[in-house]
């Protein structure tokens, strides 16, 4: 009889283990299935900001500069002040304390990467060049448009300043030494507040002021970008009123 009972309690465990291998190969099936959607998921939310930034791109590539942003009401009145600084070069390890809140002259580096490439036209703080490089790129006549925080955390102000840097492209023609920046609370002071934008150049102040040897910043600070605005001031100081209009790298110096 002892036989029988046996052979009954085995077929009972067996059972059990079946029954328990099913489950476990169920909840292996599961598991996987969603590791897999969440990595599906995680994929899509990676790829969707960089194809609606495609696509809303593709809206700007028929519009004039003018046409990019706000109205120029949102921008403040042109400020200048005497510049100097022109021909200043520092060590690459120097740190220059620029009191502007951004800078539109001062000291700078000459190197190699100083000032930075011309093929770069809207830079992130990930891989922004230091300020003393891009200040040997106002020297060089190029018109930077500095953005803070703010706009670094909208991704449509930012999509219109990629459509704005697409009006600008290659590294041949001077007309195009345009920049779009950011500026962090790491860099300096904030901007005046309410303003988020800031075109910098930096002048020698037309014919006359140049023969006499004298350069101003020029500053425009903006709630919001405008287009309208930014072609207007660059229209007003173009790439030759700088102090070295023809230069494109440290080489040509």
């Amino acid at each position: 009889m002892a036989k029988p009972a046996k052979t009954e309690r085995q077929k009972v465990i067996d059972d059990i283990r079946r029954k328990q291998k099913g489950a476990d190969r169920r909840r292996g099936f599961l598991i996987v299935g969603l590791c897999a959607a969440v990595a599906v998921v995680i994929v899509g939310a990676a790829a969707y900001r960089p194809v609606v930034n495609w696509w809303e791109l593709r809206g700007y590539a028929d519009q004039q500069l003018s046409d990019i942003g706000a109205a120029p009401s949102v921008c403040q009145k042109v400020t200048t002040k005497p510049a100097e600084g022109s021909q200043d070069h520092v060590d690459e390890d120097v740190q220059v304390d620029y009191p502007d809140a951004p800078p539109a002259f001062g000291q700078h580096w000459n190197t190699a990467d100083a000032p930075a490439t011309m093929d770069r036209k809207v830079w992130t703080d990930d891989d922004r060049p230091e300020l003393e490089a891009l200040v040997h790129n106002l020297e060089h006549g190029f018109t930077i448009v500095w953005y803070d925080e703010t706009i670094a955390d909208d991704d449509e102000a930012m999509t219109e300043l990629e459509a704005v840097g697409k009006k600008f492209p290659g590294t041949t023609n001077l007309r195009h030494k345009f920049y779009a920046a950011p500026w962090t609370s790491e860099d300096g002071k904030p901007f005046p507040e309410g303003q988020h934008i800031a075109f910098t150049h930096w002048s020698v102040g037309g014919v006359d002021q140049a023969e006499e040897g004298k350069q101003i910043g020029v500053w425009q600070y903006c709630s919001e970008f405008s287009g309208e605005a930014l072609d207007q001031f660059m229209l007003d100081y173009p790439y030759f009123d700088s102090p070295e209009p023809n230069a494109m790298s440290a080489q040509d110096l």
